[in-house]
């Protein structure tokens, strides 16, 4: 019985390697949302999820969501990964905001949530997401200079190009985490 799992949707890279990363810290298997089964689930104790942050969403949250009987008597981990840099507050507040769309109280009351930073590449974004980059691009070029926070003016200089802003180590509080909340040790 694997004790633990990493599940992950990933579009670009930075949630995959994240996933990969924490994989490899709990030694524990990888399976992406879509290659997971439910017998995966039922033979795990700890579910690790990680999703990608797009327009204050989650990406594959509805596999928790729709998971949810499964999951309910587990330990379940998810982390969010995105440009928001985590260390800020707001940022933080704005994410969980946004969990209350998809999660219900009980389940957000139940998840023990990390947030990660990620990183871009614009030349590989969809249509979609580089439609979106070049609107919040634009609202920043309205604002005056001054009320501009360093990470509006950090996605302003690096806008068109490729940034990586994963951290190895930023896994260390969820890797340990599971490591205090599994018998398994």
């Amino acid at each position: 019985m694997n004790k633990k799992i990493v599940a992950y949707t990933s579009n670009y890279g930075s949630t995959r390697r994240y996933a990969q990363w924490i994989a490899e810290e709990l030694s524990c298997p990888l399976f992406e949302k879509k290659a997971i089964h439910p017998q995966d689930l039922s033979d795990s104790q700890t579910i690790i999820y990680g999703g990608g942050l797009y327009a204050g969403g989650v990406n594959g949250i509805n596999f928790i969501t729709r998971n949810w009987r499964s999951l309910s008597d587990k330990n379940v981990v998810l982390f969010t990964c995105g440009l928001a840099d985590p260390k800020d507050p707001a940022n933080v507040s704005n994410i969980r905001s946004s969990l209350t769309k998809s999660l219900s109280a009980k389940m957000l009351a139940h998840i023990k949530i990390f947030h990660l930073r990620g990183g871009i590449d614009y030349p590989q974004l969809n249509f979609i997401h580089r439609s979106m980059m070049a609107m919040l691009r634009r609202m920043l070029l309205k604002k005056d200079a001054r009320d501009l926070s360093r990470e509006d003016r950090q996605l302003l200089d690096t806008y068109g190009k490729y940034i990586d802003l994963t951290d190895r180590e930023s896994i260390q509080p969820l890797t340990a985490y599971v490591r205090s909340s599994t018998d398994d040790v």
